[in-house]
C-alpha cells in the first residue's frame, strides 16, 4: 500500500515541482479541477492590470498597434500550435469553442457537399460533449444531414459510404476515455470522410499532432488546461490544404483579407486568419497568453512528455489509492486502466449520491465536480465524480490527501448531510 512518505518521496523526485509556483493556489485546497477550469497564474492580474491601466488606459486606440493587441491571435495561436502538432502560421485564438466547431464543421460540411454530394451523414459519439452535438445538430438541420451518434468502440464500423464528417472529442469529457486520433482520421479518410477533432480535454494535458494524424480541422479551448481564465478565447486549428477552400461561414471584418481597407464586399483572408470574426476580447486574450506561458514554462523540463508522464503517475496513483482504500464504498471507475486510452482525468462512478460527495469533498477543500448519468440511452450511465489532475500543479501528496478526504466522507456518511443534496446552478 502506497504510503503518504512514498508520496511525498515522489513529490521530492519530481522535475516538475517547481511549476507549482507559477500558480495562484489557495491555502488548503487540492484542486482536481483544472479539466474544467485551470489555475488563475501568478502572472496574470499584473499583466491584466497593465493591459487596462497602460495599454488601454494610457494607450487607448493607439495600443492596436503600439501594445501588439491586433496580432494577438495569431501570436497566441502559434502558442497553442506548438502544444497540439501545429507548425506556425496554422492555428489561430479565437471566439469561443461551440463558435470555432460551427466554423469548422460548416467548412467540412460545404467541402464534403462539393466532392461528396451524395454523403450526407455526420458521425460522432454518443456521449460526446453536448454543445458539439448541439451544434452539429443545427448545422445538419440547415443543410440536410442526419448526425448519427455511435457508442465509443463502434466508430470505424459506422463509417460508410453515406459519412462525410467524423466529428470528434479526442478525450471524452465524462469518462476520460481518449480516442485514437491517428486512427480513426485514418479510417475516416480511407471511408472518404474529413475529420473534425475537438482538443478541449487534450490541449495542454495530453501529446497532440495533428499533423502526424492528418486531422482536417481542429478546435478547443483555452480555458482548462491551458488555463487562460473563466471563458477564455478558444483556437482553432486548419489543416493547410484546406485553409484557403472556403470562407467560413461568419465572414466577419477581422477576417477580412484587409480589415481597414472598409471595401462593402467580403475578401477572404489568406490561411487560418480567415477563421477569425469580430474585434477581439483583448483582456481576455492577454490573461490567455500567461495560462499559455505556465504550459511552454514545462519546455525546458520536457514539455508536454513530460507533463504527460506525470499526469499518468498522477492518475494511476489515485486510481489505486481508491481501490486500496475506498473498496466496499459502491466506486466504480469509468476511466480506462490503459494508459494509451487515458486522458489527464480520472472519473469514478456511483449508483447513489454521486453529487453530494462531490459537494462533501469541496466543503473539506477537494474540488473535483460532478456529472449526471442520465445522458446516455435510457439513463442506463450511472453518475459520475469527476477528478481532473493537471502536472503542471497537481502533486502526489495532494493525490493522496484527496483519496484521505474521499475515505472520510464515505466512512463517515459526510455526504449525507443535507446541506450537500442542495443542487447549485453549475455542478
Amino acid at each position: 500500500m502506497t504510503s503518504l512518505q512514498d508520496c511525498r518521496a515522489l513529490d521530492a523526485q519530481d522535475p516538475l515541482r517547481e511549476l507549482r509556483e507559477l500558480f495562484t493556489l489557495p491555502e488548503g485546497v487540492i484542486y482536481l479541477d483544472g479539466n474544467s477550469l485551470g489555475v488563475m497564474p501568478r502572472s496574470a492580474p499584473e499583466r491584466v492590470a497593465r493591459a487596462v491601466n497602460q495599454e488601454w488606459g494610457q494607450g487607448l486606440i493607439r495600443s492596436w498597434n503600439d501594445a501588439g493587441w491586433f496580432t494577438l491571435p495569431q501570436r497566441l495561436g502559434d502558442k497553442i500550435g506548438a502544444l497540439i502538432g501545429a507548425r506556425p502560421g496554422e492555428t489561430i485564438a479565437t471566439d469561443s469553442t461551440s463558435i470555432n466547431l460551427y466554423k469548422v464543421l460548416s467548412a467540412a460540411l460545404h467541402i464534403a457537399a462539393r466532392e461528396h454530394p451524395e454523403r450526407k451523414v455526420v458521425v460522432s459519439e454518443r456521449d460526446n460533449f453536448p454543445t458539439d452535438l448541439y451544434i452539429a445538430q443545427s448545422l445538419c438541420k440547415e443543410r440536410g444531414y442526419t448526425l448519427e451518434l455511435v457508442d465509443e468502440g463502434r466508430m470505424e464500423d459506422a463509417l460508410g459510404p453515406q459519412v462525410a464528417v467524423l466529428m470528434l472529442t479526442h478525450v471524452n469529457y465524462r469518462t476520460g476515455a481518449m480516442h485514437d486520433m491517428a486512427a480513426l482520421t485514418a479510417a475516416a479518410h480511407r471511408n472518404g470522410a474529413l475529420a473534425v477533432w475537438d482538443l478541449a480535454h487534450s490541449a495542454g494535458a495530453v501529446p497532440v499532432d495533428l499533423n502526424a494524424a492528418d486531422a482536417d480541422f481542429a478546435i478547443g479551448c483555452g480555458y482548462k488546461y491551458l488555463n487562460g481564465g473563466p471563458g477564455a478565447p478558444a483556437f482553432v486549428w486548419v489543416h493547410p490544404r484546406h485553409a484557403d477552400r472556403f470562407e467560413q461561414p461568419l465572414s466577419g471584418w477581422w477576417g477580412h483579407a484587409a480589415p481597414f481597407e472598409f471595401t462593402p464586399h467580403y475578401r477572404p483572408a489568406q490561411g487560418i486568419s480567415r477563421y477569425l470574426c469580430g474585434t477581439q476580447p483583448i483582456l481576455s486574450m492577454v490573461a490567455l497568453e500567461c495560462g499559455l506561458d505556465t504550459v511552454s514554462a514545462a519546455q525546458p523540463l520536457g514539455g508536454i512528455a513530460a507533463l504527460r508522464r506525470k499526469s499518468l503517475a498522477l492518475t494511476d496513483l489515485f486510481i489505486d489509492l481508491v481501490e486500496e482504500r475506498c473498496a466496499g464504498h459502491g466506486l466504480g471507475l469509468a476511466t480506462p486502466r490503459e494508459h494509451g486510452r487515458r486522458g489527464s482525468q480520472v472519473c469514478l462512478t456511483r449508483a447513489e449520491g454521486a453529487y453530494a460527495i462531490v459537494q462533501a469533498l469541496i466543503a473539506r477543500g477537494v474540488v473535483g465536480d460532478f456529472r449526471a448519468g442520465d445522458g446516455a440511452v435510457d439513463g442506463a450511465q450511472p453518475d459520475i465524480l469527476r477528478f481532473g489532475f493537471t502536472p503542471l500543479y497537481i502533486g502526489f501528496e495532494d493525490t493522496w490527501h484527496a483519496v484521505e478526504h474521499l475515505r472520510h466522507v464515505l466512512e463517515d456518511a459526510e455526504w449525507q448531510r443535507p446541506e450537500f443534496m442542495r443542487k447549485h446552478a453549475v455542478t
